[in-house]
C-alpha cells in the first residue's frame, strides 16, 4: 500500500468530512439526539469542531456561521423545517449515556 502524502491525507480527510455533511443534509429524518444518541456526536458537534478548527487558525467565525456551514441553512430555519420533539424514550437514552460528572 503506498501511503498518501501529508497533503494527500489533508484532501481525502476534507473530501470525507464534505461527504459526512453533505450526507447528514440529505438525511434530515435523522435527529441530532438520535445520532447523539448511536454516534455521542451530532451536527451541533460537528460544527462546533468546524469553528474550533477555525479559532485555531486565528479565524473569527461564530457559532451560528458555523451551524450553517454544517446544516446548509441557518439552524432555527433548520430546526422548524426538521426538528421534532424528542420522545421519552430518546431523552432517558440520552441521559443515560451522558458521561457522569
Amino acid at each position: 500500500m503506498t501511503r498518501p502524502s501529508e497533503e494527500q491525507q489533508r484532501d481525502l480527510e476534507a473530501a470525507a468530512f464534505r461527504r459526512l455533511v453533505a450526507h447528514l443534509r440529505e438525511r434530515t429524518d435523522v435527529q441530532n439526539i438520535d445520532l447523539m444518541n448511536l454516534a455521542g456526536f451530532c451536527r451541533n458537534c460537528l460544527s462546533n469542531w468546524y469553528r474550533e478548527a477555525a479559532e485555531e487558525r486565528d479565524l473569527l467565525l461564530s457559532k451560528e456561521d458555523a451551524r450553517e456551514i454544517i446544516y446548509g441553512m441557518p439552524y432555527e430555519e433548520w430546526k422548524m423545517l426538521h426538528q421534532r420533539a424528542a420522545s421519552d424514550e430518546q431523552k432517558a437514552a440520552f441521559e443515560s449515556n451522558r458521561p457522569k460528572e
